[in-house]
């Protein structure tokens, strides 16, 4: 009996669909399957491996070194794996000890980019067979079993931004590796501030065309591309899934876009705001509701004019604005993404809500008969980890739910308007999620401690950085 049996760790829908891969496997000649993770910054990990291990895959997984957990967005490890007692509490981590990836097989795919390669999510668990803590699918996967048992189901539709450039000099240098490495010098795709228009498309069409044909194979519900505003900023669109599935096909999106466009001499990036000249932040845009899970309902559809959103619906949008502080290290992760708060720029700096109001954090969209009302939350940056990201939205809407809380009336002058502001810092966020006892109960004291520690890892490396700025200011006057 192997690891995946011993501990009843599928489902029966894995079980038929690793019998389906089996076969495709052979059939379509893969010879190599990318098995990855996603880790705690939401960037894919793991191993590849060839065709003929897939059945000893399928029996034992995979081992991988626990220490890729403990690392900080520089890949430096920030939680030390030989101490007696490391910040975690947990022994099966010292040591870099293994842990198990276990393929998930209902998400295989065929990259298209990568002739022969199969592709496969993994879960990781440790050598016991308990969950790994730490492992954000789980995370959410525990979040949205809590909606389940209260009969509901999540559906939620992602709305990215990011920057589309070219690369000119890769920096490939000796001289450029690090942690992090010096990252590639890049030009523009397009200069900007013809916001929509069809000219700035069509300079992009080429590797737009690749990117969309890849979405497509890769089966993701692409449903539009787009021209942002800034210099080189472009747009994704999908359809609304439920569950993990939004999650799912974020983390081959971003993974996806990264390594084609690499191909084409092109750059993608997901980071909020680049240093590039005049340009405009990006944000990664949650659109939420639920459904009942028995007839598909959508609960959020307000039952009578007048109502922005359903009693359940107004519930979930006061918790998720009352919890919007703490909040923020899930939906805004990194030091950058807090340069994109700010007033009158079509980003939030505040937790308010409105109807059909780019300006708020939550903006509703609804109408009686409206099968697809939903709130669209726009404080995130598109670096967010989607497990952790979509993981929050349902712990802040379950509390706002059990405490029955309402969330105010529609700002109309969202900048103006007297509110809680949001973090304009990392810090300030993590300081919030600290004191949060709604996240700790959500998803335990131990994994809140433990990505606390990593991200205020980041922030003391960040600190001691001389800056360009303290350099202009301070180095020929003094």
């Amino acid at each position: 009996m192997g690891f995946i049996e011993k501990f009843g760790l599928w489902t029966d829908p894995q079980i038929r669909a690793a019998k389906e891969v089996d076969q495709r496997v052979e059939v379509e000649g893969i010879e190599v399957i990318r098995f990855s993770f996603p880790d705690q910054h939401g960037i894919l990990r793991g191993k590849t491996l060839v065709a003929a291990t897939l059945k000893s895959v399928f029996s034992n997984g995979v081992s991988v070194a626990s220490s890729l957990l403990m690392k900080d967005t520089a890949h430096r490890t920030a939680i030390s794996i030989f101490s007696a007692q490391n910040t975690t509490g947990m022994a099966e981590v010292r040591g870099s000890a293994d842990m198990i990836m276990v393929p998930d097989p209902t998400t295989f795919k065929v990259l298209p980019w990568s002739p022969g390669t199969g592709w496969m999510l993994c879960d990781l668990y440790f050598r016991d067979g308990r969950k790994v803590p730490f492992a954000t699918r789980h995370i959410l996967r525990d979040m949205l079993e809590r909606l389940e048992g209260k009969g509901y189901d999540f559906m939620t539709g992602l709305e990215v931004e990011f920057h589309l450039t070219r690369i000119e000099d890769p920096c490939l240098r000796p001289e450029d590796s690090g942690q992090p490495p010096k990252p590639p010098q890049v030009g523009l795709t397009h200069r900007g501030y013809n916001y929509l228009t069809e000219l700035n498309y069509d300079q992009l069409d080429p590797i737009f065309d690749i990117l969309r044909r890849t979405m497509q194979q890769l089966g993701l519900g692409l449903s539009s591309l787009e021209i942002e505003f800034g210099p080189s900023q472009a747009e994704m669109v999908f359809n609304a899934d439920l569950g993990m599935q939004p999650a799912d096909d974020m983390m081959l999106f971003r993974s996806a876009a990264k390594q084609v466009c690499r191909r084409h001499g092109y750059h993608v990036s997901f980071m909020c705001r680049p240093k590039l000249p005049d340009v405009m932040s990006s944000g990664w845009h949650l659109h939420q509701s639920l459904c009942d899970r028995k007839t598909g309902a959508n609960l959020f559809m307000p039952r009578k004019e007048g109502e922005a959103l359903s009693p359940l619906g107004r519930m979930w949008l006061a918790g998720l604005l009352d919890n919007a502080a703490p909040a923020a290290v899930f939906t805004t992760p990194t030091i950058n993404g807090y340069k994109r708060y700010r007033p009158f720029s079509l980003a939030p700096d505040r937790a308010v809500w409105g109807e059909d109001n780019r300006g708020v954090m939550l903006r509703v969209l609804s109408g009686v008969g409206d099968k697809a009302s939903r709130i669209e939350n726009r404080v995130g940056e598109p670096a967010a980890n989607p497990y952790l990201y979509l993981a929050s939205q349902v712990a802040a809407g379950l509390d706002g739910v059990a405490r029955s809380a309402m969330p105010g009336p529609s700002a109309d002058a969202p900048y103006t308007v007297e509110a809680a502001m949001l973090p304009t810092t990392l810090t300030q966020a993590l300081d919030a999620l600290e004191n949060s006892s709604v996240y700790r109960d959500a998803m335990g004291e131990t994994f809140i401690k433990y990505l606390i520690e990593i991200k205020r890892s980041e922030i003391r490396r960040y600190e001691l950085e001389v800056s360009e700025w303290e350099q202009r200011e301070y180095f020929d006057i003094f």
